[in-house]
């Protein structure tokens, strides 16, 4: 009996383990090729990822399936990438030769695999190193990480779409890290496929050369051999090293129940002789720093995905690997800092990134639906911290709202980013949130003296970011949290320019959309016979929510856009509150143009009619700018007819009846609550054109 009470519990579930293989000799640097897949979304950079992998044999026909490096449910189901993927394969090439023989055995497709220019496993083994990126413009930080530890990428463009907006911008990114580019034109084999027309467009719109692109179609292999001859005669191979202490970048960082974080990083420094540590920058076993944060870890397992894990020794000077360290948290890791030795440390960090900027911020609360009990603000705190353990590129912070109890202020990229974390919270976490309606953060210009205050919701500090003047500049994300009128200066917005490649048809109905939402005419390109790019700066508000939806409508889905932050400008701004029931929602406040505020309040409150459900008593709504109101609409009450049995007799009794429930809903309508749905909260963003 005393030794079943005792019992050891059951383990839980090992982790698979990575393969452990014999460490190899440093692989040259003249052979190794480090290089990022970039596009705009949809334009089959996963496809093309998966084909590589397939081509040199890192993975068989029975392992492979769509997406293979898309780890999250939710990546397959929306056909997106999320987060970078960093993958080793090798490769056999002959050096001057334009078509390889590819490893797989032609096995891939009918197209690929016969022929070239040597015999298959001849020529020098090379070791390819990319990273399948993400492509929508939320995620653009990924992509920036990615070509840093990059000497080169593959610009994937749709045959059939040809150059869109993220196209421009990630080639751009490229560009600035000084990166050799290879244009790809993809999905040749589609009947609407126009590869001429599209390499003209790249060669106008970015300067490549249309001789250059290489035509391929990810889906049937056709090309991948041309392709990956490129990649290993265009791509120059990892610079030498420049200082002889070691020295790693820290590209991306993701965290696992059993190891911890996992680091990813490109070695970019090391021993430049061979006989020093066998040429390894990075051994198990090695007392690592991170030169940003000044933390210190023991390496206890390195190695590479090829796409299956794989344990290796040592990392040497070019090469790309990840790091286990008993690294706890995300926090312990900053992406772009410097890991070096402990006992030879380098004085200098390499170049880092910007932290991710959030452009959106909005409110999670817990929800409680019918009778059940629902998500307990403990439940969704747990989930949002789960999760950020593998996503650090959002925040939150504790908030109090008297319509909506306690919850959390977070910030997010942008409104994708947004969707994915509740989709993530409510799968993952398995909690119900309420969420309330996306805003910007804004700066404000106080008059006089500040004095420095609590935000209404959480409770901290309000940022104090600069001075102009003798003025304070303050930063808030929250309506709610602006402070007195009377001691506001100014009213600052970001703005963002807004790329925007359409059909030239649709140029009049764009421009019309862009000056309705306050934007400002910049310039406008000319892509190709058929196509033109527009710029303008609009501010972020203006297009946080619909204005991506309103774009695809008016262009019959042709048309597309990125936005990038530029900047605050000043403008004529208030901030409208939303009264319910005569008590101010804070969760419903807005900050609007003072000449938009009546159209958008009327707009708003009529909205709010419809979503929010009728009670036993009647409910004002009311929107108002300081004690001005501009707008109201009333929810009629659920009224009984407490005459019905009455079939004659006195009128007074019939009067006495209705006073009573007249009395009761009065009496009602101070006591009770105002049962607000999540579709109200989105309704503020509705722009009701």
């Amino acid at each position: 009996m005393c030794l079943a009470l005792f019992r050891r519990p059951a383990p839980l579930p090992a982790p698979s383990v990575p393969s452990l293989r014999p460490t190899p000799m440093p692989h040259s640097r003249k052979f190794i090729r480090n290089f990022s897949i970039i596009a705009h979304i949809d334009h089959g950079k996963s496809t093309l990822a998966d084909r590589l992998l397939q081509a040199t044999n890192a993975v068989s026909l029975r392992e492979a399936k769509e997406q293979l490096l898309d780890s999250m449910d939710i990546e397959r189901e929306r056909g997106i990438t999320i987060n970078a993927s960093a993958v080793t394969v090798m490769h056999h090439h002959t050096p001057g030769h334009s078509r390889d023989v590819l490893e797989s055995d032609g096995a891939i497709g009918d197209n690929i695999g016969t022929g070239g220019d040597h015999v298959r496993g001849a020529g020098e083994l090379y070791m390819l190193n990319f990273i399948d990126t993400p492509g929508h413009v939320d995620f653009n930080y990924e992509v920036s990480r990615a070509l840093k530890a990059c000497e080169g990428a593959l610009l994937v463009v749709d045959a059939t779409q040809g150059v869109q907006a993220q196209t421009v911008v990630n080639a751009y990114l490229a560009i600035n890290e000084n990166l050799e580019l290879i244009p790809v034109v993809n999905k040749i084999d589609l009947p609407s496929a126009r590869p001429e027309e599209v390499a003209m467009e790249i060669e106008q719109v970015l300067g490549l050369p249309a001789e250059d692109c290489i035509y391929v179609s990810a889906k049937t292999g056709q090309g991948i051999s041309e392709l990956l001859a490129a990649i290993c005669d265009k791509f120059p191979p990892p610079r030498d090293p420049v200082v002889s202490q070691t020295r790693a970048l820290i590209f991306d960082a993701v965290y696992d129940d059993y190891r911890g974080v996992i680091v990813y990083c490109r070695v970019m420094d090391g021993p430049t002789d061979s006989s020093v540590r066998d040429g390894a920058a990075i051994r198990v076993g090695d007392k690592i720093r991170m030169l940003g944060t000044g933390r210190t870890f023991q390496i206890s397992e390195l190695g590479k995905y090829t796409p299956k894990p794989v344990r290796v020794q040592s990392l040497a000077p070019g090469e790309t690997g990840y790091i286990v360290a008993a690294i706890r948290t995300l926090k312990d890791v900053r992406i772009g800092d410097t890991i070096t030795l402990e006992h030879d440390q380098a004085t200098e960090a390499l170049p880092g990134y910007k932290p991710p900027m959030q452009m959106v911020f909005c409110d999670f609360y817990p929800s409680t639906t019918g009778d059940e009990k629902g998500t307990d603000f403990e439940e969704l705190r747990e989930a949002m911290e789960k999760l950020s353990l593998n996503d650090s590129s959002f925040t939150f912070q504790p908030v109090h709202s008297d319509a909506l109890g306690f919850g959390f202020r977070c910030g997010f990229l942008g409104l994708l980013h947004m969707d994915i974390v509740q989709e993530r919270l409510e799968r993952e976490g398995d909690v119900e949130i309420v969420q309330t309606a996306p805003t910007v953060s804004y700066q404000i210009l106080m008059r006089g003296t500040y004095a420095p205050r609590k935000d209404a919701t959480s409770g901290r500090d309000i940022a104090v970011i600069g001075e102009e003047n003798g003025r304070t500049l303050v930063e808030v994300h929250n309506p709610a949290d602006l402070p007195d009128p009377g001691s506001i200066e100014q009213i600052r917005e970001p703005i963002c320019k807004v790329d925007i490649i359409l059909p030239k048809q649709y140029i009049g109905d764009i421009m019309k959309l862009c000056l309705d939402r306050r934007g400002t005419y910049k310039s406008q390109h000319f892509v190709s016979d058929t196509r033109d790019m527009l710029s303008f700066e609009i501010p972020l508000a203006e297009i946080i929510y619909d204005f991506y939806d309103r774009l695809k409508g008016f262009t019959s889905g042709y048309g597309t856009m990125d936005y990038e932050l530029i900047g605050y400008n000043s403008d004529d701004l208030v901030k409208m509150d939303i009264l319910v029931n005569g008590d101010p929602v804070e969760a419903l406040s807005i900050i609007v143009h003072r000449a938009k505020a009546e159209y958008r309040g009327r707009v708003l409150i009529a909205k709010l009619k419809e979503q929010i459900p009728r009670h036993q008593f009647e409910i004002p709504l009311q929107a108002a700018i300081g004690g001005k109101v501009i707008a109201r609409e009333t929810i009629k009450a659920f009224r009984k007819n407490v005459t019905a049995k009455c079939y004659g007799g006195d009128v007074s009794r019939k009067r006495k009846l209705l006073e009573k429930q007249k009395e009761g809903k009065k009496r009602m309508k101070q006591v009770g609550s105002v049962d607000i749905p999540q579709e109200a909260f989105m309704a503020v963003l509705e722009q009701g054109e």
